[in-house]
């Protein structure tokens, strides 16, 4: 065999090999990956009659490989992989067919060295230096040449008087030839570079054993000053000889750590004995006023709302020095509402002392104030709360590309999200987020330097010392993590890694920067990344991004088939990613053009990240706020006016055209909180050619959960999962199973084998009919709901994964509710996966969460029934008009489908009645069927919220492609068609959520092609006109709250729908029957209910 092997494709993709297999199209071609499920193990892969076999190649303990074949095959071992292949050329070894025609490994064609110019990785034993001589003997020595010329030059202009003489001699004799046998050892797949450890430990011989004797008693010094050692520190080894086998860099690094460790820990312990308190000074919100208008009898009335964060009350006052008689304290503010056409109006619920609820309607004097009092107000709800627990939290990510440049003296504005873009009003600049998140790509300073300037700006603006829960490096890009001190203690299972995606994947200019941890009961990932710069290597990246997925090792390990876009609640992904304005270089004129008159809609159009995400083939169903800032690259320094988009070079002029390199994009979990309240960048931070950019987020978070309940006489809780169907893109002849994890399962839990089913050509219908029966640890519903199940489908042969997919609890509970949700793996979309779920629990009380404190309603909305609200009613949790709960964000930006949806089963057929839909089956989603959320009637489920900061209301007919994606997948209230298993069951080869049905639940470009015939709608309600039908409520007109003093309006207890009412197609909701009324419509806006269970 020759010594290049072109069967031989390294760490390629299942999918991957798939699809060069059908190109080459022939019985008997394979080739020979890694395998995706054991490490060190290979997987042999045979295309036969269209479809493709694989067989695992393991190792033994003694190293030799082994083929897994059909059984009764005597197993035969060998020492080498070209041997193996040699003799499976033969036929009858137990292979669907033998191996004939090697495929070869793709070139590529962008940046060769990247991915040629090293083996494959396999065992050293298969490529030694002389079978890579005979290939690359005379392009190496060339390299090597012309290497050590170089070096030889610069150090003979260099002056070498203070060196000593031994010193100089080593080094020319490492530029000489220890610098050849390094990129040998290199090439040959040893990067252990033995000439530079050589150098190094001639050099610093005496530093090295000054170390080895200080070290020892610096270790008893940190542990007398502490019993438990740092976890950043880990445990020292006792003896670090000159002969250990570590680089110095690595023993000075050791040393540094501890001394800094040592710095900081005598100083809290001083400090903290003597009462000094400036480690810790607490953060106080000074009182802020906002000047309003308020509507009386149609006449407009200044006033002034007063906000003490710190006393928690806030007053209401008619001139701004006037009397401050008139307050309501934190715990009688019930609700906050938005309204979602009139940008800058808030109504304010409170409850006064004769336990009655005013609903008070303001007029802020522009979008910016009105967040701005929204944040202080929850800011002040979060400060007084009773919980021990917090369940929502403010996130802050920057990223900047530093140019190899320090910062300025002044970087307040990166930390206060101000500039261009979404940006936070001066009232916000007062409150502290919970973790900052801070990532940097050419990166000149120290860790310690950097976090030390970092950590000085945070406490001069919020007036907290901020602990650091990690900090890791690559070269010169950096990702920092600080939180709130009283943080501490809920922060667990820190990890941090790095990938190199620079030339050869070996070297750290370019790659990533990850670290993860749970805070209490969630778990979250952030990534800096730094991919391939050029506007032309647009295919490199989408690489780098790949390979970053699939090798940064974050999060839960036990998780093994899952990448990082599976294993956490909340993963955000920050950095330079370099995609750039797709235009010719002889627009750059233009585009700067745009750029100053604020255009960048056509600009934004030809973004490669967009385009690339709209194609599916990086970021799949990761969001991204829109963007409303002007490109962050490329400035000429110290200005941020002018755009530096040429560069001269010695092949030519290149073009750099400004763009928007420096992005932040986040993915979450189904139906959990997440809303981003500032995205920008600053435009007074000028040392490098890139902006910095900011983005903050409100994220909800669950808790260390402690049931409250008696263990011993609290039913077990479960989860059922029924009628799955899998469509899986994929070639491969074999069988499949399920595994499903979760952190709330005892166990995880495996299908049995699934019956495959003919499907369209290059892919396969899976059939799982079995039910799975899943049991929680803990059965209350408080806990239940804030899971997620990942769903893993596995070959039952080699075990590799072939998609992954996640569904949220949430979405069902004693009623039974399908899902529909795609499958990924390695970032590329494998297929999708539909069935339906079951969740039965406990009786539990659900608490009401932070983050339902603020709600969104429209204003012509008409007013519901009358009646005196209640407190409990205002204040309920899950209301669908909370958009974020439903999966719905305030977002119109670049958002492709979301990858999941929910719904009910549909019924058989258009005319038949919802005799099993009786008023008295739709409760709560707790078992105790207590309303959890009373609505008005006359509503819809919620519509795709327009951003409220940019005056973009009233286009949801205008939408493109990407928001139709995302109206897709929203989530249909689960008690629409609570059933008998019956229709459920009725079709056994039906897949539970028909595909067309989902698709008509988009925006109002679905009007059109409603198919429900026009005779149902006698049954139902007067349809509510659109906005574009002159305003809505024409049955039912609104009454004003100053008609009816002292009765409670009646619009916050039972909140409004958003969605026109021609956007919600008839024919998802239940007809009725000709005899029976048709049920009202608010049951179907109503999320926390519960159906008949399905027996």
């Amino acid at each position: 065999m020759p010594s290049y092997q072109p069967w031989c494709h390294g760490n390629i993709t299942r999918s991957r090999a798939e699809d060069l297999l059908s190109k080459a199209a022939r019985d008997g071609s394979f080739l020979i990956r890694d395998s995706e499920s054991i490490q060190g193990a290979y997987a042999l892969c045979v295309l036969y009659q269209n479809c493709v076999y694989t067989y695992r190649i393991l190792p033994n303990e003694d190293k030799k490989l082994s083929v897994q074949a059909s059984e009764g095959v005597p197993i035969r071992f060998f020492s080498m992989l070209p041997e193996l292949v040699e003799a499976y050329y033969s036929p009858n070894m137990g292979l669907v067919t033998h191996l004939q025609y090697p495929v070869p490994r793709e070139e590529d064609g962008e940046e060769e060295p990247e991915s040629n110019n090293l083996p494959p990785q396999l065992p050293p034993r298969n490529f030694t230096a002389n079978d890579l001589k005979d290939t690359d003997l005379k392009p190496s020595e060339q390299a090597c040449k012309s290497l050590s010329e170089t070096y030889l030059t610069r150090l003979q202009h260099m002056d070498l008087s203070s060196m000593p003489e031994e010193h100089q001699i080593a080094i020319q004799e490492y530029f000489r030839t220890s610098i050849c046998s390094d990129a040998e050892q290199v090439q040959s797949g040893y990067p252990t570079l033995p000439g530079l450890k050589k150098l190094t430990m001639t050099i610093c011989k005496s530093l090295n054993s000054e170390i080895t004797r200080i070290l020892p008693a610096l270790e008893a010094f940190h542990r007398a000053l502490d019993q438990q050692l740092s976890p950043g520190i880990g445990h020292f080894p006792k003896q670090m000889s000159a002969d250990s086998g570590q680089f110095v860099s690595f023993r000075l690094e050791q040393l540094t750590k501890l001394l800094y460790s040592i710095e900081d820990k005598a100083k809290s312990s001083i400090f903290e004995s003597v009462g000094f308190d400036a480690g810790h000074r607490k953060s106080l919100i000074p009182p802020v006023t906002f000047e309003v208008k308020q509507d009386s009898l149609g006449i407009s009335t200044k006033m002034f709302l007063k906000v003490d964060v710190e006393s928690g009350k806030l007053y209401f006052k008619k001139s701004k020095d006037g009397p401050e008689d008139k307050y309501f304290v934190h715990n009688k503010i019930l609700q906050l509402v938005k309204s979602q056409e009139k940008h800058a109006k808030l109504i304010i619920a409170v409850e006064t002392e004769k336990e009655k609820i005013l609903r008070k309607e303001f007029l802020f004097e522009n979008t910016k104030k009105r967040e701005g009092f929204c944040q202080l107000l929850q800011q002040m709800k979060n400060k007084h709360s009773e919980k021990p627990e917090p369940d929502m939290i403010t996130v802050f990510i920057g990223t900047w590309n530093m140019g190899n440049a320090g910062p300025p003296h002044n970087i307040n504005s990166w930390f206060h999200c101000k500039g261009q873009g979404k940006t936070q009003d001066d009232t916000a600049d007062h409150i502290p987020h919970d973790f900052y998140v801070i990532g940097t790509q050419e990166d000149p300073l120290g860790e310690r330097e950097w976090s030390d300037i970092v950590k000085g700006v945070l406490r001069n603006i919020t007036n907290i010392s901020f602990k650091q829960v990690a900090i890791h490096t690559l070269w010169n890009i950096r990702i920092m993590v600080l939180a709130k001190p009283e943080h501490e203690n809920r922060i667990s299972h820190v990890f941090s890694d790095s990938v190199k995606t620079g030339i050869a994947n070996t070297l750290g200019n370019k790659g990533a920067v990850g670290v993860s941890f749970m805070f209490n009961g969630t778990s979250f990932g952030f990534v800096n990344s730094h991919l391939t710069s050029g506007s032309e290597k647009k295919l490199r990246r989408n690489q780098n991004y790949i390979n970053i997925l699939r090798f940064l090792n974050l999060g839960d390990k036990k998780l093994n088939p899952f990448d990082i876009t599976h294993r956490f609640t909340h993963l955000f992904w920050l950095g330079d990613l370099n995609y750039r304005v797709d235009f010719p270089s002889t627009e750059a004129e233009y585009i700067v053009t745009k750029i100053k008159q604020q255009q960048y809609q056509e600009l934004l159009s030809r973004d490669q990240l967009s385009m690339e995400r709209n194609d599916g083939k990086v970021f799949l169903h990761f969001d991204e706020e829109e963007i409303t800032f002007a490109p962050t690259y490329r400035f000429e320094r110290d200005t941020r006016e002018k755009y530096a988009y040429t560069k001269a070079k010695a092949t030519g002029t290149k073009y750099n055209l400004p763009s928007w390199c420096d992005r932040v994009l986040r993915k979450s979990y189904p139906l959990v909180h997440v809303v981003c309240q500032a995205y920008g960048c600053t435009n007074d931070i000028m040392t490098s050619d890139h902006s910095p950019v900011f983005a903050s987020f409100e994220v909800g978070v669950a808790s260390q959960f402690v049931s409250k309940q008696d263990l011993n006489s609290t039913p077990n809780g479960g989860i059922q999962i029924m009628n799955c169907v899998a469509i899986l893109f994929t070639k491969s002849k074999t069988k499949f199973l399920i595994e499903f994890h979760s952190s709330c399962l005892e166990k995880t839990v495996k299908t049995l084998e699934g019956e495959n089913m003919e499907h369209i050509e290059g892919s396969i219908k899976v059939w799982f009919g079995n039910q799975v029966q899943l049991t929680p640890i803990i059965s209350d519903p408080e806990y239940l709901l804030d899971q997620h199940i990942l769903i893993c489908v596995k070959s039952t042969d080699s075990d590799e994964s072939y998609g992954e997919g996640c569904i949220a609890l949430r979405a069902a509970q004693s009623c039974y509710t399908e899902f529909h949700i795609t499958l990924t793996h390695h970032g590329e979309k494998t297929g999708t996966l539909t069935g339906g779920i079951q969740l039965h629990t406990s009786e539990g009380k659900l608490t009401e969460k932070l983050y339902d404190f603020i709600k969104v309603e429209k204003d012509d909305t008409p007013k519901g029934k009358g009646g005196d609200s209640n407190k409990s009613s205002v204040t309920q949790a899950h209301d669908i008009s909370n958009p974020n709960y439903m999966g719905v964000s305030f977002q119109r930006g670049n958002v492709i489908d979301k990858g999941w949806s929910y719904s009910m089963p549909p019924k058989n057929t258009a005319g038949q009645g919802s005799k099993d839909l009786k008023k008295g089956d739709v409760g709560s989603r707790s078992p105790t069927t207590k309303s959890l959320n009373p609505m008005g009637e006359g509503e819809q489920p919620s519509e795709m919220f327009d951003n409220p900061l940019y005056g973009a209301m009233g286009k949801s007919h205008h939408r493109g492609k990407d928001q139709d994606h995302q109206l897709k997948d929203q989530l249909l209230p689960p008690d629409m068609f609570c059933t008998s298993s019956k229709q459920a069951d009725a079709d056994p080869d039906r897949p539970p959520v028909p595909t067309p049905r989902i698709r008509s639940f988009t925006c109002s470009e679905t009007k059109p092609q409603l198919p429900t015939p026009l005779t149902l709608q006698v049954h139902k309600k007067p349809v509510v006109p659109s906005r574009s039908e002159g305003g809505m409520g024409a049955n039912r007109p609104p009454l004003p709250s100053k008609s009816r003093p002292g009765v409670p309006e009646p619009q916050i207890t039972k909140p409004r729908d958003y969605r026109e009412s021609s956007e919600l197609p008839s024919k998802h909701r239940p007809p009725a029957r000709p005899a029976q009324p048709q049920p009202p419509k608010d049951m179907y806006a109503e999320v926390p209910k519960m159906g008949r269970s399905v027996k």
